[in-house]
């Protein structure tokens, strides 16, 4: 066989390849579109102020989701309070002051393995020890604990790939101008890994938004209002749904379809926010870091 006809039939092959990857993209593209617009065309239309800051009423005939809008919001900010000092002190403790290679790998296996686990397996184990062991019942702070346990394993394995990307040149630098080990993390390890830790947990809080089947365990599907803000008792023993319980709630149990793809469209605005701030994030702090080493 010639060379010019080796040739041809190389790029016959080149082109046959390029057209199945840009038909498979293509392919997901579609996929993806079709599916976030039909979510939030069936959806905005549903999405009024009287569903955003009411609550339901059977008497007075009311449909609102308030009370499932301040549940997530509560189960965000506890579950994000408890996994980042957490996840970010355990993955700096690994990265820089673990002496033994084996702890570290035999951790990074553990967090790989259980960061793959499904949710509903976190939900059982929350329900059995938060809820039954603990006494706390159906609660928020069960809800909220059992996703700080959920997501811990993201936040560290996120954090020690941002701390890895950062060159040794930098440690041993610093440490040869007398810093000290905690000053030398503080002042240079941190600020260029620090891009990567915050894309790390703004994303980790996306998936908090978006959790389920872990909370239909532990936090329940309590959808009456209460000011979990003014009393730590109420926070501790009082079921609340999120809006992805009140979703399933509206969806499969009362048949509600326009409040419940209302809801998806409002979780759906959400994890795009979170993506884009996340993105965003990320770049302002490479900015600022390039802006410094200039």
């Amino acid at each position: 066989m010639s060379t010019q006809t080796l040739s041809r039939a190389r790029w016959v092959r080149g082109c046959i390849l390029r057209l199945l990857l840009c038909l498979s993209a293509a392919l997901v593209c579609a996929l993806l579109a079709g599916l976030t617009g039909y979510i939030l065309l069936r959806g905005l239309p549903h999405v009024t102020w009287q569903l955003l800051f009411t609550q339901s009423s059977v008497l007075r005939g009311t449909r609102g989701i308030l009370p499932n809008l301040l549940n997530t919001l509560y189960v965000v900010l506890a579950a994000l309070a408890l996994v980042l000092p957490l996840g970010v002190g355990a993955a700096i403790y690994l990265t820089e002051y673990a002496a033994s290679p084996r702890l570290v790998r035999a951790v990074e296996f553990a967090a790989e393995t259980l960061a793959g686990i499904p949710s509903i397996i976190y939900g059982l184990a929350g329900m059995l020890l938060f809820c039954q062991l603990l006494g706390l019942g159906t609660s928020l702070l069960a809800g909220s604990l059992t996703l700080a346990v959920m997501t811990l394993p993201i936040v560290i394995r996120t954090t020690q790939e941002s701390l890895k990307s950062v060159p040794q040149s930098y440690r041993e630098g610093a440490l040869g101008l007398g810093s000290g080990k905690w000053h030398m993390i503080r002042t240079v390890v941190l600020p260029p890994a620090m891009d990567g830790i915050v894309t790390g947990c703004i994303l980790s809080a996306g998936r908090v938004v978006g959790e389920s089947a872990a909370l239909l365990f532990t936090a329940g599907m309590g959808m009456s209002l209460n000011r979990f803000f003014a009393s730590w008792e109420n926070f501790a023993h009082s079921s609340g749904a999120t809006l992805t319980v009140a979703l399933y709630v509206y969806a499969k149990e009362r048949a509600d379809f326009d409040t419940a793809f209302a809801i998806a469209a409002l979780l759906m605005l959400f994890t795009l926010a979170l993506n884009f701030t996340a993105k965003w994030a990320g770049r302002r702090l490479r900015r600022r870091k390039g802006e410094r080493n200039e």
